[in-house]
């Protein structure tokens, strides 16, 4: 079972994370990201590694492994195209011998409209596919080259985060299966909106899926309706929750929420 936790260095990622990584200097120490490749080559891991080398890992190409990856994608991209791309390497690999692939995804800015939309739809698909491939992923966000608000979204929806934050988002929503997505931590006003923009980006990958409520620990007025508004954002979406506590479950009946039109169900 998947659950939501720092990470302090690159030696404890584990098969199946997908990593928030926040480089601390101006100039990451390659010797970091050597490791995080040497692992590789001893624990049967192919390289994949999204955009050029450099930027974020501080590697120059000749580093990297003989029979590493590189896919340097435009940085204003589809999802899918570069998920599918990242599919596609994991089956070639597989095929090739090698456990799995250990991605390392460096994020650079590209500063257009729904920029920060479309980066949280790529990173849930990136975490639904470390989930069922055993793979390892760890995107790279420099703070200082992205906006408070664009990292506070794209935070929340990786389970495990490296490097340090002066603030770690409230909640996180990772899979846990087909179609199936973890939440813990708290939703309030503060975070709503950055959970609209996740739940917005699941739906938009399945017309019904489940939300696990198992570990949250409090989703307030402003949550409640930021869930509701990003299952009506795409007609015909339906989003079933699951785990929920008994006061989260009342509250849900109070705020007038519980009725046959409504596109999110609260389980018992």
């Amino acid at each position: 079972m998947r659950a939501a936790r720092g990470l302090a260095t690159f030696d404890d990622v584990e098969p199946g994370d997908h990593v928030c990584w926040h480089p601390d200097s101006a100039v990451t120490p390659s010797a970091d990201v050597l490791a995080y490749v040497a692992d590789g080559a001893l624990y049967g891991d192919k390289i994949v590694v999204l955009g050029s080398t450099g930027a974020a890992s501080g590697l120059p190409r000749e580093a990297m492994p003989s029979a590493s990856v590189i896919l340097d994608f435009p940085r204003v991209t589809d999802p899918d195209t570069i998920v599918s791309a990242v599919r596609r390497e994991a089956r070639t690999a597989a095929r090739e011998g090698y456990r799995s692939v250990r991605v390392l995804a460096e994020r650079m800015p590209a500063a257009v409209p729904g920029e920060t939309e479309e980066l949280v739809v790529q990173e849930l698909r990136l975490d639904e596919f470390a989930s069922e491939s055993n793979a390892i992923v760890v995107c790279a966000f420099r703070r200082s080259q992205w906006d408070a608000p664009t990292l506070e979204h794209v935070a929340c929806v990786h389970p495990h985060e490296m490097g340090r934050r002066a603030e770690r988002p409230a909640f996180r929503m990772y899979s846990t299966g087909a179609d199936s997505w973890s939440v813990d931590g708290v939703i309030d006003s503060e975070c709503a909106q950055a959970f609209n923009a996740a739940v917005r980006a699941a739906v938009r990958c399945s017309p019904s899926l489940r939300l696990r409520f198992d570990t949250l620990e409090l989703i307030d007025a402003a949550g409640m309706h930021a869930l509701v508004d990003a299952a009506r954002h795409l007609p015909d979406r339906r989003i079933v929750v699951e785990g929920a506590n008994e006061t989260v479950r009342l509250c849900w009946e109070l705020a007038g929420y519980a009725s046959a039109a409504m596109p999110v169900v609260m389980a018992a």
